[in-house]
């Protein structure tokens, strides 16, 4: 069943290759699941026209997932954090969305995540260094 098949390992993805594999993994899924629907979704946070932080993430199959939330360090302490949550959980809401998930490596992202309602649902120990990374869950 293996004869005649090469292996590539490199430290780059072509744009044909992500194409491929990320088309055949998304075809894959839609048979299983029924089409995503995936939206990206951006709140960005400024004072004036001073950039202070933001969130990144996407929603698909009824969930928002969020990628990243960075809050600039002066700017942090003052709920930005909570506040761009809650803008794109309102968002996903629109969208038909039931439930937000997401992950951290950050203990004090992961106190802000619980007191915004967001429980865990898996951890990986040792995922660094003796860091544990935290997956979390917040249904609406």
């Amino acid at each position: 069943m293996n004869a005649g098949v090469t292996l590539a390992i490199t430290d780059w993805i072509d744009a044909t290759f992500e194409r491929d594999v990320a088309g055949g993994l998304a075809a894959f899924n839609r048979a299983q699941l029924g089409p995503s629907h995936q939206r990206d979704l951006a709140v960005s946070l400024y004072r004036d026209d001073d950039f202070l932080g933001g969130l990144a993430g996407y929603t698909a199959w009824d969930w928002l997932f969020v990628k990243w939330l960075w809050i600039r360090e002066d700017a942090r302490g003052a709920g930005l954090g909570a506040r761009a949550l809650e803008a794109a959980e309102s968002e996903a809401k629109k969208r038909g969305c039931r439930a937000a998930w997401l992950d951290t490596v950050n203990p004090a992202a992961r106190a802000l995540y619980a007191r915004c309602g967001y429980e865990l649902f898996g951890e990986l120990a040792d995922f660094h260094a003796g860091q544990p990374r935290y997956f979390m869950q917040k249904r609406f």
